[in-house]
């Protein structure tokens, strides 16, 4: 499976990186094509080809990733033509529906489109793929291998994955809030930045965790810390009595209704 990369930035060069370390591609089936001569060389050091143009890449794959910025798609995608007849896309650009997808790029071509989130970087990301997909079942599986060498991969029919964008495309930022507050108020009552900080963003990091592992809902898993008349519930007193739970709740629901207006435009 020859696997082409439009575009190896941040996220695209994310997901390339971490499927050539965990064994999903080789890099001699890797080609990539950036406007960057930066990541250009930096994937031929790695033992990637390096395409010439747009058109070049799509001749010479088997499936192409997608992963320009979509203000700079139309052009870019343009210029593969009907490289990619009787092949297959996968399109990680926000906001570009499968049909504006097809309509900039023209050519008859199978396409999955899915919302991805930055800490993919580290390996941790959470992909949302369109279960719609017109996808062989071998290239759905390739795809499944690609994005779980990475993070976690859901499957979800595409009208909700304006939803995804809201909540886990977006979540990140929500999050980086709350641990810088928890870290603030650890430096209101004495600890120094730095410790307040790194205890913040593990213990973050480790209730995520103790969620997907245990299989067992975020609220029985509260409920366990929360020991009568502690310091933890007196804690879930406070957060309740600023509604905490209702303003995450909006934000997600605002984000996505977002999302949904971006897509149209």
């Amino acid at each position: 499976m020859k696997l082409g990369f439009l575009g190896a930035g941040a996220m695209g060069g994310a997901i390339l990186s971490g499927a050539v370390a965990k064994g999903v591609v080789k890099p001699e089936d890797v080609y990539v094509f950036d406007v960057s001569d930066e990541i250009k060389n930096k994937y031929k050091a790695m033992g990637c080809n390096i395409a010439g143009s747009n058109r070049e890449l799509g001749e010479a794959v088997d499936i192409l990733l997608s992963a320009v910025k979509p203000q700079y798609a139309a052009a870019a995608l343009a210029e593969l033509g009907d490289t990619l007849d009787g092949k297959a896309m996968i399109s990680i650009m926000a906001g570009l529906t499968t049909d504006s997808i097809r309509e900039m790029t023209g050519g008859s071509f199978r396409l999955l489109r899915l919302m991805p989130n930055t800490p993919a970087l580290v390996g941790m990301g959470a992909f949302a793929l369109d279960s719609d997909t017109d996808l062989k079942p071998e290239e759905k599986e390739f795809a499944r291998k690609l994005f779980e060498s990475i993070g976690i991969v859901e499957w979800m029919p595409e009208n909700l994955i304006d939803a995804a964008c809201g909540l886990s495309g977006a979540g990140p930022a929500y999050i980086y809030l709350v641990i810088e507050a928890l870290a603030d108020g650890g430096v209101v009552k004495g600890l120094p930045r730095k410790t307040a900080q790194r205890l913040a963003a593990q213990t973050v990091m480790g209730a995520a965790k103790m969620v997907l592992e245990t299989g067992e809902h975020p609220g029985f898993l509260k409920d366990q810390v929360c020991s009568p008349g502690g310091n933890t519930i007196v804690g879930m007193k406070t957060l309740e009595e600023h509604g905490v739970r209702g303003a995450f709740i909006d934000t997600v629901v605002n984000s996505v209704d977002r999302a949904a207006e971006l897509g149209k435009k």
